[in-house]
């Protein structure tokens, strides 16, 4: 369903069966350019099809620009990134992977954005790498696993040009660095210099001409972007904001849930107030330290009296929520310390009543289908081993968030 939102049409997606279609289609009839950012690009069906989408849009001498980060897409890109440059697509890698088993502090410290521009109009936002539905991350029975349940849109109007201004800026910091690490300075290189300085030039005057027009009126589609110099807390911010303001309810499907001090008071802030608040979140386990380390919070969560389904169908690896079926968000942040403290991300936020009750709708659906509510009497029977589980899989999380500064949230 299309809707129209400060003169911008949005269109919800739904996991890959919905998203990459589209993605692809837009390829496609791109004139100009495709810029395309993701944590994860995989060598697999999906993966190879939107490569070969990008290399036929190179060959017809367009802009074609993939970003992928140097964690997420180590094990899963395989050949397709010599594949892609052969083929014209410029690749650049956030902070590549040299070492595994070696640990610093930078690593933490990702690239999980998923954007796509094409062309001057259309933009595409959400929580859903370049990889395929069913593959499950070494599971051995994909098949008895629904679609992996994600959500992304895409957006055609003028703020698809405020995203290509960030994907922009990402890229030329990029090659800045590869210029500097390489001891060589191209002519590719200055040239995205220039365009890094000029961007960050009409950055402050866009920044300066939003602040001015909103005092006057709040836009109802706004782009937010997470990085760790000029909007570290954005995200959080917009997230703190909303659930502020509720009124009725507030409903948030996130698939790893470890909230910070202060976003967790407001929540339970609202349920005190009289508004309802429940979570969909990850009932399988895909990540020992987040899926443990999320569940150690329950016992806070049922106290404060809020509401707790745990997703089974499949991978749940939606960053989405709405509140009081007018306010709505999609986009690749998590609600954890990870993304809201350290990783690169991006959310768009909305206030449009049809595109929210779109997205409650498919929320409901999977609530009352795919989930099972976890009930309180039957949480405080779990076995001693899963307790102590949790309660180390949240320590190490609060050791990590000690050792990069961020202890007391």
């Amino acid at each position: 369903m299309k809707h129209r939102i400060d003169d911008n049409d949005v269109r919800l997606l739904r996991s890959g069966e919905h998203y990459f279609p589209a993605l692809l289609d837009a390829i496609d009839a791109a004139r100009s350019r495709v810029w395309l950012e993701t944590y994860i690009f995989a060598d697999d069906r999906t993966g190879r099809s939107v490569a070969e989408a990008l290399i036929r849009a190179a060959k017809r001498g367009l802009d074609v620009r993939v970003v992928i980060d140097g964690f997420g897409s180590h094990t899963f890109v395989g050949d397709l990134a010599q594949t892609m440059q052969r083929g014209g697509v410029a690749l650049a890698v956030f902070r590549p992977e040299t070492s595994r088993w070696r640990f610093r502090a930078s690593r933490l410290r990702r690239m999980h954005r998923k954007l796509s521009v094409v062309d001057e109009r259309i933009a595409f936002v959400g929580g859903i790498n370049i990889i395929d539905d069913f593959n499950m991350h070494g599971y051995a029975n994909p098949e008895s696993f629904d679609a992996r349940f994600d959500f992304a849109v895409r957006i055609d109007g003028a703020i698809a040009e405020r995203i290509a201004t960030t994907m922009g800026e990402m890229w030329d910091r990029l090659v800045e660095i590869e210029a500097k690490t390489s001891g060589s300075v191209t002519r590719d290189s200055l040239r995205a210099l220039e365009r890094a300085g000029q961007r960050a030039l009409n950055a402050i005057r866009g920044d300066k001409r939003a602040n001015q027009s909103t005092s006057i009126h709040r836009p109802n589609l706004w782009f937010v972007h997470r990085d760790n110099l000029h909007h570290r807390r954005s995200i959080e911010a917009a997230y703190l904001n909303g659930i502020n303001g509720a009124k009725s309810e507030v409903l948030i499907a996130n698939a790893y849930f470890f909230p910070g001090k202060k976003l967790l008071a407001t929540l339970n802030a609202a349920e005190a107030r009289g508004v309802r608040v429940r979570l969909l979140l990850q009932g399988r386990r895909e990540y020992f330290l987040q899926h443990y380390a999320s569940r150690a919070l329950y016992d806070s969560l049922f106290n404060g009296g809020i509401e707790i389904a745990e997703y089974h169908a499949s991978f749940l690896h939606a960053k989405v929520a709405v509140i009081d079926g007018q306010w709505a968000t999609v986009g690749s942040s998590n609600i954890d310390p990870f993304s809201l403290l350290l990783a690169r991300e991006a959310n768009v936020f909305l206030t449009h009543p049809a595109f929210a009750s779109e997205l409650q709708q498919a929320l409901e659906a999977a609530w009352s289908s795919a989930s099972k509510s976890v009930d309180r009497s039957d949480w405080n029977r779990r076995t001693f081993f899963t307790r102590i589980k949790s309660r180390v899989a949240y320590r190490v999380a609060r050791l990590l968030l000690t050792l990069f500064g961020f202890g007391s949230r």
